[in-house]
């Protein structure tokens, strides 16, 4: 690559850096919920096994378990018996879990909208949609 090539590069991570970990401080700061929360909290819309929820996320069992017992502690979801063998492998939100996923979506899209989406132009966004989509395709196709 050459040094234009490494230097745009280097922009665009140092970009995303910033931005994901305003979007984070921002979530913790209005909402009192991480990042990882609020991807749980958006995939709950309704109870689910918890092997289900950690292939929707795309994350390990063990590390959704981990935090889903921090939530569970915390009032926003509740493990329910799932099965013949009694255990409790399913998952849901609670209703504080609701409202806080509710809130947590107008603070972050709020967020997203100022840090982002206000500061764009149509042709800037279209050619990020564009650029974005064709990255997906290529990647998760």
């Amino acid at each position: 690559m050459s040094p234009e090539d490494w230097q745009f590069w280097d922009t665009w991570m140092r970009a995303h850096r910033l931005l994901v970990a305003e979007l984070d401080r921002a979530l913790q700061r209005d909402c009192g919920i991480s990042k990882a929360e609020f991807s749980v909290l958006m995939t709950l819309r309704q109870p689910m096994r918890v092997g289900a929820l950690a292939d929707a996320l795309g994350w390990e069992k063990s590390r959704v378990s981990h935090l889903l017992t921090r939530m569970e502690h915390r009032g926003l979801v509740e493990r329910t018996e799932d099965g013949a063998s009694g255990r409790r492998t399913g998952v849901g939100p609670t209703a504080d879990g609701r409202r806080t996923a509710e809130r947590a979506i107008r603070a972050h899209g709020g967020n997203i909208r100022r840090l982002v989406l206000d500061r764009l132009t149509p042709e800037q966004a279209a050619a990020i949609r564009g650029w974005s989509e064709q990255v997906v395709r290529r990647l998760d196709g």
